[in-house]
Order: structure tokens, then C-alpha cells, then sequence
């Protein structure tokens, strides 16, 4: 597989409290990367350096073989890595279908062609056209926060924690409609809290604790280590 993204010992900080060390990630075309953690590790903070929402104070990123650290968010967007917060950041008193022609405002061509897919990704958005996002429950607002980011025509989709909040059966929904996605060649790397899910979903994972990727590898690989089996997973090991 080509490597369409790949970080390199990233150091990213908020004043002076470190917050990433030195991680290093990859992503390969057509691939689903999943990165967990407890809550603090970094994941997000990772995903807004990638997105160029955060300037690393060390390391590198590179998309493509282009370095994109320090570029502003706009371009890595162009570039076609779009990125889609835990807080889904939608336009409240725009309509679903606003929302969703916004989200190609830099990707013009086949506009139409797009919103069909998307509308047939998520038949409760074309439902809801007219509505405003805030009327939305939440999971139609995730999956307008997905269809917006597919309307970009993204080469890699960042995902932060999709299953935030929402009850089972619709996360279950949501993960249905990405797993659509891959088979359609797209690019996905994810945070996720909800381990089964991203063990279950992604090709490779990276386990990121206190800024540092402590594992990586194949779910399967993940799997068989006692450590993550007792961490993440709830099963305890015998010694």
C-alpha cells in the first residue's frame, strides 16, 4: 500500500505543558488506522496538529511526501485530509442541506454526485433536508458532521471519538455507513474510546498513553497482549 501520511516524532505542547512526545504514526492508502486511549492521551491533540489546527513545536508531518507542519488548516483541508471533531462544530441555524453544500466549498466539481451519495449513505439526512442541525438528534448530527466531511472529497477522513454520546444502535448505524465508505476506497483514521469498536473496525491500531504510542500493530497482534487485554478491555490475565 502507498503511504499517503506519516508522522513523525511529533512534540506538540500547550504552553508549557507537553502533551505529545515524540509519536510517530502511519497511514496507508485505503487503510483504517485507529488510535486509543484513556482520556488525556492525546488523541485529540494529535488529530488538530494533523489537521494544521495545532503547530508542533517538534517533528514532522508528512502528506504524501509533502511536509505539512505549519501549514494553515485551510490547505491541509485542500490537500484532502478533512477532519471531524468529537463536537461535530456543524452550523446550528443552517439547514442539513446547507450544511452539506458548505462542506464542498473547496471541492466544486461533481457537488451534485456527492450530496446524492451522501443522501443515499444516510436516508434520515435526506429526510431532514430542511431542518435546521440544532433540531437534529445526535446521531443525525454526526452523520451530517460525516456527510459535510464527504462532501470535501477527502483522500483521508480524521474522525475524533464518532461514537461520543450516542446510544448503541446508532453507533452501530454510523459504523455501517463508514465501513460503506472503506469499500469504497476511502482512507479512515480514527480515535475511538469504544476499543471493541476501533479493534473490531480498523486494519492497524496505535495505542497512545501520556503522549507516547506505547503499541501498535494489527488488532489481532493488540489482541494477545495482556496489558491491553487488562487496560482497555476489562479482561484480567492470569499470571
Amino acid at each position: 500500500m502507498t503511504s499517503l501520511l506519516q508522522v513523525e516524532r511529533l512534540v506538540v505542547a500547550y504552553d508549557d505543558i507537553q502533551v505529545l512526545r515524540e509519536v510517530s504514526l502511519e497511514v496507508r492508502e485505503g487503510e483504517a488506522v485507529g488510535v486509543i486511549g484513556p482520556n488525556g492521551a492525546g488523541k485529540t491533540t494529535l488529530f488538530k496538529a494533523i489537521a494544521g489546527l495545532l503547530r508542533p513545536r517538534a517533528g514532522h508531518i508528512a502528506w504524501e511526501g509533502i511536509r505539512l507542519d505549519g501549514r494553515p488548516a485551510h490547505d491541509v483541508a485542500r490537500r484532502g485530509i478533512v477532519y471531524v471533531p468529537a463536537e461535530r462544530e456543524l452550523f446550528p441555524q443552517m439547514t442539513v442541506a446547507d450544511n452539506l453544500t458548505l462542506g464542498a466549498y473547496a471541492a466544486r466539481a461533481g457537488v451534485r454526485s456527492r450530496l446524492a451519495r451522501v443522501y443515499e449513505l444516510f436516508p434520515r439526512l435526506a429526510a431532514r433536508r430542511p431542518q435546521r442541525s440544532e433540531t437534529l438528534s445526535g446521531g443525525e448530527q454526526q452523520m451530517l458532521a460525516i456527510g459535510r466531511a464527504v462532501m470535501a472529497r477527502p483522500k483521508v477522513l480524521l474522525l475524533d471519538e464518532p461514537s461520543t454520546g450516542l446510544a448503541p444502535r446508532v453507533v452501530a448505524a454510523v459504523y455501517h455507513q463508514l465501513t460503506t465508505l472503506r469499500r469504497d476506497g476511502l482512507t479512515i483514521l480514527l480515535a475511538e474510546q469504544q476499543v471493541p469498536l476501533a479493534l473490531s473496525f480498523c486494519d492497524r491500531i496505535y495505542v497512545l498513553e501520556n503522549g507516547h504510542v506505547v503499541l501498535s500493530g494489527p488488532p489481532q497482534a493488540l489482541l494477545n497482549d495482556p496489558a491491553l487485554k487488562r487496560a482497555y478491555l476489562g479482561v484480567e490475565v492470569a499470571p
